[in-house]
């Protein structure tokens, strides 16, 4: 009579489907590098109607109530010229006319300079703002830096 053959162990298949589980899953997994984010501490607002897109954007302001420069970029990737308009908590709207296909960079020497006359939160934290552009609007958080960073603290109005 002929020997069949030794059952596998349950421990060693178990520890088998586990292996292999982990490879499958792994590459379920979305591809984060893909994904459009902010690499930098300004924040990235995306708009779902139009194509147009706010940068890096920030507010650099001494202290609360005080008046804040606004920094970052607007980008107008439509056929059309567009009119975004920044609404801050606590201060008047400001607006920023974009070229179609063009760029417009905030803050810079060779960009526009977009003040807001009042910054309702304390430097670190974050305000509340609406961004509108044509027809559509985003709500985000804009932070709010002063002059703790070097880097920043020859733009701090």
């Amino acid at each position: 009579m002929a020997r069949s053959a030794r059952p596998a162990r349950p421990a060693a298949v178990a520890a088998g489907a586990a292996a292999a589980s982990v490879l499958l899953l792994g590459a379920c997994a979305p591809v984060t590098t893909e994904l459009p984010y902010a690499p930098s501490d300004g924040t990235r607002v995306d708009f779902t109607d139009v194509e147009a897109r706010g940068l890096n954007l920030m507010v650099l302001s001494p202290a609360e109530g005080s008046e804040g420069a606004v920094f970052g970029a607007l980008a107008n990737s439509s056929s059309e010229d567009l009119t975004f308009t920044l609404t801050a908590t606590g201060a008047a709207p400001v607006t920023v006319t974009v070229p179609a296909q063009e760029t417009v960079y905030l803050g810079t020497e060779e960009g526009e300079q977009v003040t807001l006359d009042s910054v309702a939160t304390i430097p670190g934290g974050n305000l509340e703002a609406t961004l509108t552009a044509g027809d559509d609007t985003e709500d985000f958080y804009l932070p709010v830096f002063d002059s703790t960073l070097p880097e920043y603290a020859a733009y701090v109005p």
